[in-house]
């Protein structure tokens, strides 16, 4: 295939363009099942164990799926291409969705475990795909491109967590419960999403794009992703940084986003209500990427990390204030969301503008991995604290693990004021 190089700046531009069209269609047709798990997912693990220690573990099988299969996925990415990587991380995912279909059926609790576990990859590709938005992007709008795949990824996220309304007329036809036939939905959509990267993302855009940099080709023996982002990351000031500010977003929005449908449930919320709120969660984390991503481009990444903590310390402080009002934990989820879009799409498109061209697509996959690991961890220890304590004392919680994000970005803002 000719390079990049040979095709020149105009056919270039025209390969971005078709690389963006195909990811718009497959995130908003794949998010929509991603979108089940943090909704019905969490309800359906908490219906099946009626234990919560074994539904605070259920509910952060996807995100611990996700932060494992970041990891062979961004290495199938380096070795075989985008295409390969995304494709297959969809089908994955359709089929622990498929899995859940039976255990929503059947009552099975292993199968709950696997197929959300499984679902996982779904995540973690959505997540790859605003990379992918970047292999072909010009610096100067790294972030345009990947807020773009984030925003598109609204349409399909806000639509999963309320499945449960198609999913009645599914129940109706077949006699399969709701949150199986939800399932079903979702599993059907994934499969479609990677049907639609396999067959359309072509020429792929990381391929492509190692042909501009004269770097290592596909399929050329490289370490994995965790050593390699580990490599990056002991020699990239602004890698580490990046890296930190992706991860302390992370942590903070799986571990309140994780907890709300518990402490909605236990208020007496139906599922409609926790669908609603999940999808206003997942509308104010996507929809205003767009504007973000310009306004990284334009005021730079430490200005959009700062004005994420501010929204999120306003919407953690809310959720403090307000845990008995339905109307309040809302308004605290959509800041939640907006806070995170802030920090992810400026902490991510600094990583994607200063991480090395043979290091990007491996040492990608590994931003996802670790960030997703320690969402995992993070959800998994807010069920404790939530039935321990309350929703006002895990928002303050969240609270103080922000500090040290904040401390550094002062401390760099400090630091190259008083450089020359």
């Amino acid at each position: 295939m000719t390079s990049i190089q040979t095709l020149g700046s105009h056919q270039r531009d025209r390969l971005q363009k078709r690389t963006l069209s195909v990811l718009v269609i497959m995130q908003i047709v794949g998010t929509v099942g991603v979108g089940v798990a943090p909704s019905i997912g969490i309800l359906l693990a908490g219906e099946i164990t009626q234990n919560e220690a074994w539904a605070g573990l259920a509910r952060t099988a996807s995100t611990l799926g996700a932060a494992l299969m970041g990891v062979p996925l961004g290495a199938l990415a380096a070795r075989r291409g985008r295409r390969f990587a995304l494709s297959s991380g969809w089908w994955v995912a359709a089929a622990g969705s498929a899995l859940l279909v039976l255990a929503a059926q059947r009552g099975l609790v292993l199968p709950l475990f696997i197929g959300l576990f499984l679902m996982g990859a779904g995540l973690a590709v959505s997540l790859q795909a605003r990379f992918a938005a970047t292999d072909l992007a010009e610096p100067r709008r790294h972030g345009r491109s990947l807020a773009l795949i984030v925003w598109v990824g609204t349409i399909g996220s806000v639509l999963g967590p309320n499945l449960a309304v198609p999913g009645r007329l599914i129940t109706a036809a077949t006699g399969l419960s709701l949150y199986a036939s939800a399932f079903l939905i979702a599993a059907v959509c994934m499969a479609v999403a990677g049907l639609v990267s396999f067959a359309l993302l072509r020429p792929d855009p990381l391929l492509e794009s190692q042909r501009d940099a004269d770097a290592p080709a596909a399929g050329h023996c490289q370490p994995g992703a965790f050593a390699m982002l580990t490599a990056e990351l002991r020699v990239n000031a602004a890698a580490r940084y990046a890296v930190f500010a992706v991860v302390s977003a992370q942590i903070v929005m799986v571990a309140i986003m994780t907890m709300t449908p518990v402490h909605l449930t236990h208020h007496g919320s139906s599922i409609e209500i926790v669908g609603m709120t999940i999808s206003l969660h997942i509308l104010g984390m996507y929809a205003f990427a767009p504007v973000v991503g310009q306004l990284t481009d334009r005021l730079g990444h430490r200005a959009s990390i700062l004005i994420g903590l501010l929204i999120f310390l306003v919407s953690l402080l809310l959720g403090a204030a307000r845990p008995d009002d339905t109307g309040g934990i809302i308004a605290s989820l959509i800041l939640l969301g907006l806070g995170w879009s802030f920090v992810n799409v400026a902490g991510s498109a600094l990583f994607s503008s200063v991480v090395s061209s043979e290091a990007r697509a491996a040492s990608q996959g590994g931003v996802d991995a670790l960030s997703n690991l320690c969402g995992a961890i993070a959800a998994f220890a807010a069920g404790p604290l939530l039935a321990a304590t309350s929703f006002p004392f895990l928002s303050i919680l969240a609270i103080f693990a922000l500090v040290p994000l904040a401390v550094l970005v002062v401390a760099r803002a400090l630091h190259q004021g008083a450089q020359p």
